[in-house]
């Protein structure tokens, strides 16, 4: 847990709603678009693609997937580790606890409603975020995520990272590992942990080196803008941190393409799909990176007239709309380059330059800021307000700590 200033601490919690829910808007924008080619998008909606949030197939705005299921799972076990942590001063067992959320996910795939806990020390079947009846829905699972759960495996934390693929789904690098990770980076933990927790739990169900490398340069990009980087000194840092890491070419080679693009005049879908098309993880990775960093100003410039985070009047969209909108409108995974782009405009940003008129129509709103602000609190309390666990608390009914 982190002490900073009242200040610091409302900055970080602003980016932490700002992160978790602005994936929440980019998968709901990609949701009804994922799967069509690029071409078809502009038969539905126009030579623009998508402007807005649009139905689903059941007609259904706002609903958001897989993504950004897994993302408040991911969340969730970091919190009870965390406060698990703050409590009785045991650490250790990320990996497990998340992995615990995840199995707590894959209920919710397999049942129609929460299912009773086995008994009253249930690991797994217990806390607030598997009671919320609307997360009982099938949103296109990756196959890796849902297989690789069905094993055993924890990863242990203290193995190093040296490119070996892991046991569990070893050829796969689908970008089941980078869509939900972006909570690892929100810890205050720092780059370097961030990135190694975030690849040791990909790699509970994806084993691929790419798979949990893109994994883990997310959560490193995520905890670098935390701390007040800009989007492309993250990436540029993040790169850095990559060579460390026997087998990151792959990782490292889609970011700084992505990077490179990102400068090379006016963004377009066309140059959006030469990154590919967002299946597996290093792909997905770039294109929201490309996307954020395509329609963001520099640091210098945010409070410009005209520029920065201002109102676009020739494009009638804020910087932050477009780059959302560049990252699904393409022929890919568009839930997931959105839900992902989404993550680190929303963490950059914060959760006040989120459209209101997209957020307010979004599946699950209120949960997802309940639940950023328990992160937040777990994670980042300011020194006039620091109060231990054990004394007042976010219910234990909420976050369990065995």
């Amino acid at each position: 847990m982190i002490r900073e200033s009242w200040d610091e601490t409302a900055a970080r919690r602003a980016r932490i709603r700002g992160c978790l829910l602005g994936g929440a808007i980019g998968d709901a924008l990609g949701n009804p678009i994922e799967f069509l080619s690029l071409h078809r998008i502009h038969e539905a909606h126009g030579e623009k693609g998508i402007t807005a949030l649009v139905p689903d197939s059941s007609g259904v705005v706002g609903r958001i997937t897989d993504d950004t299921q897994m993302t408040l799972f991911t969340a969730e076990g970091l919190i009870r580790a965390g406060a698990r942590y703050s409590a009785k001063g045991i650490g250790g067992a990320e990996v497990a606890m998340v992995r615990n959320s995840y199995l707590r996910w894959l209920d919710t795939q397999n049942h129609s409603a929460p299912p009773p806990a086995r008994d009253d020390q249930d690991l797994v079947r217990s806390g607030r975020l598997r009671e919320q009846k609307w997360l009982y829905a099938r949103r296109a699972p990756g196959n890796a995520c849902l297989s690789g759960l069905a094993s055993e495996h924890i990863p242990s934390y203290s193995d190093a990272l040296d490119g070996t693929p892991g046991p569990v789904n070893s050829g796969s690098k689908g970008c089941g590992t980078v869509m939900r990770s972006a909570p690892f980076g929100l810890t205050g933990s720092g780059a370097r942990e961030s990135f190694e927790l975030a690849a040791h739990c990909a790699q509970i169900t994806h084993g691929h080196p790419t798979g949990y490398y893109a994994a883990g340069a997310l959560a490193a990009m995520i905890a670098l803008i935390l701390d007040g980087d800009s989007l492309e000194g993250a990436a540029l840092r993040t790169l850095e941190l990559l060579t460390r890491y026997p087998g990151h070419e792959e990782t490292s080679t889609a970011l700084r393409k992505a990077v490179a693009l990102a400068a090379e005049g006016e963004p377009t879908p066309e140059k959006a799909e030469s990154l590919g098309g967002g299946w597996i993880a290093e792909e997905a990775l770039a294109i929201a990176v490309y996307s954020a960093l395509a329609h963001t100003a520099p640091k210098r410039n945010l409070l410009s007239k005209g520029g920065g985070l201002g109102y676009d009047p020739k494009w009638r969209r804020t910087p932050l709309q477009r780059a959302l909108l560049l990252s699904v409108n393409h022929s890919g995974d568009s839930d997931s380059t959105g839900s992902i782009c989404g993550n680190l405009l929303g963490a950059y940003y914060g959760d006040f330059r989120l459209p209101p008129m997209w957020l307010a129509q979004i599946e699950g709103r209120g949960t997802i800021a309940e639940l950023a602000d328990d992160f937040a609190y777990v994670f980042h309390q300011s020194v006039e307000t620091y109060e231990p666990y054990e004394d007042v608390v976010l219910p234990r009914s909420r976050y369990p700590l065995y």
